[in-house]
């Protein structure tokens, strides 16, 4: 029988191998289990209420649907989301371990870097994206409030120009000051980036209703669909497109799931930080969006672009502060915590997680997001090689742990080098694990690469469904019956 999740026992972990353990990989403490349901709910708040959640939110009623086919397609996707949430955050709460650590549960104590390594790379990119997209918002305040500041826009160094540097590097440190001082920190920010931002999302819907007038308004943005089975089609890639927007934190959410106080919290935190926060956004949004349609003449996307247009002064330094703060929130919990951990799990006698959040800090600006994201065939190479592969690595690792150890494990062999060690398999590495990983990777980089350059039909949306069943339907056959895992009484 499984064990009982509904108490989250505390584990005590001795003789542990350097390379594998240091404070930050270890189970979490009674102490450190501070997150609570509105914790988890202002987690995901501040991975939503971004930019990039907004315009990713709007850009689904542009796919030919009513409105109301968007939001059952949207419930349908996050309801997807949020079972899939509790399954991959379940063991970290139960064991207190971040996702560098639950992966060595798959791949074996030395072959969960790859998994990790894969995570963080994903992570260090968009965290540089998004941190360049918040310097935006701060180049814009800046010219808001010093107008003369514009003369600094003229000029380019390295693909940037004097006040876009300023802004970048101002970000850079401003994110950094605040991320490295700890997760508890981390939580009393994130705290207070969602609900902020929905302060603003509400005024800014109030506003444009007033001026566009709600009768007018209308939820379905472009053209129906041609017929009822393409209406089910389009409807269904809509839920697709869901799942794959959280497809990064359906492998690290047990970074924050390990300090949850317990599983009750955790699934009603997740509750109304996805299905409602995420529906009650997309709707905010929609209201926005097609009221922009009235008042501009277009339909604008961009709310950074929205504030600009409003013209008040007040308005745009009050949106311009408000998207730095939802992107420097959606950056801690989707594109920073992870790579820390990531970082730390490849050499835990000397980097812990602040030394880890420091070198993805400096990895992010190496990478130049701002000629990376000038460049379409650059994302479509990242996103199809790198993005492919999560979908595989959450399909092992669930499948591993539910279907072949069956939620039965020893904590202590996480941490041990020693042959006898439960994840100790080959040397460290569980070749069936990545054999699956391999193979479901290439079908899924494969189909990504031959749609995205239109070699056959676009599978993108469906992209991380098929990759993470393969991954979990050739794991679970190379597996074959469970596997012979030493076990303990739930506790230590």
């Amino acid at each position: 029988m499984p064990p009982d999740h509904r108490e989250v026992p505390t584990f005590v972990i001795t003789g542990a191998h350097p390379k594998l353990y240091n404070h930050d990989l270890a189970p979490t403490k009674p102490e450190e289990r501070t997150w609570g349901v509105f914790s988890l709910f202002a987690m995901w708040m501040s991975d939503v209420h971004s930019v990039g959640g907004y315009t990713f939110a709007a850009s689904l009623f542009f796919l030919g649907l009513t409105g109301w086919q968007v939001l059952i397609s949207m419930l349908v996707g996050i309801m997807i989301v949020y079972f899939l949430m509790n399954l991959i955050g379940r063991p970290s709460l139960r064991y207190g371990i971040p996702y560098p650590v639950v992966a060595r549960i798959s791949f074996g104590v030395m072959g969960a870097n790859l998994a990790a390594v894969v995570r963080g790379i994903v992570g260090i990119v968009w965290y540089g994206v998004q941190t360049y997209f918040a310097s935006k918002a701060v180049q814009v305040l800046v010219i808001t409030l010093a107008p003369s500041t514009v003369s600094l826009t003229h000029n380019s160094v390295l693909g940037l120009s004097t006040l876009a540097w300023a802004s970048f590097i101002f970000m850079w440190l401003f994110q950094l000051v605040i991320f490295l001082s700890g997760m508890e920190r981390i939580r009393k920010f994130i705290d207070f980036c969602g609900p902020v931002v929905y302060v603003v999302m509400f005024a800014l819907a109030i506003w444009i209703l007033w001026h566009a007038g709600f009768s007018s308004l209308a939820l379905q943005l472009s053209p129906p669909a041609a017929s009822t089975t393409a209406t089910i089609g389009v409807m269904a890639n809509a839920a697709m497109l869901i799942v794959a927007y959280f497809a990064a934190l359906l492998l690290n959410f047990g970074d924050f799931a390990r300090f949850g106080k317990n599983e009750s919290a955790m699934k009603k935190g997740n509750f109304l930080g996805l299905p409602v926060n995420f529906l009650v956004f997309s709707i905010i949004t929609v209201i926005v969006t097609a009221g922009t349609l009235k008042v501009f003449g277009t339909a604008i996307m961009d709310p950074v672009l929205i504030v600009q247009k409003i013209g008040n002064p007040i308005v745009v330094i009050l949106g311009s502060v408000t998207f730095i703060v939802a992107t420097m929130g959606i950056n801690i919990v989707a594109n920073f915590v992870s790579p820390a951990y990531d970082i730390s799990n490849l050499y835990p006698q000397r980097i812990n997680f602040r030394l880890g959040g420091l070198i993805t800090s400096i990895l992010s600006v190496l990478v130049c997001p701002w000629l990376f994201v000038a460049s379409p065939q650059a994302i479509t190479l990242f996103v199809s090689i790198f993005g492919a592969v999560l979908g595989p690595m959450f399909g092992i690792i669930v499948s591993d742990y539910y279907l072949v150890k069956r939620q039965t494990l020893i904590v202590e062999d996480l941490y041990t080098m020693s042959s006898g060690g439960s994840f100790h398999y080959d040397g460290g590495w569980n070749r069936k694990a990545v054999i699956a990983l391999a193979l479901a990777g290439a079908l899924s980089i494969g189909l990504s690469l031959l749609g995205a350059y239109k070699v056959i039909f676009n599978v993108g949306d469906w992209g991380w469904l098929i990759g993470a069943s393969a991954g979990a339907l050739i794991y679970v056959a190379l597996a074959g019956q469970r596997s012979a895992i030493r076990t303990a009484p739930a506790g230590g």
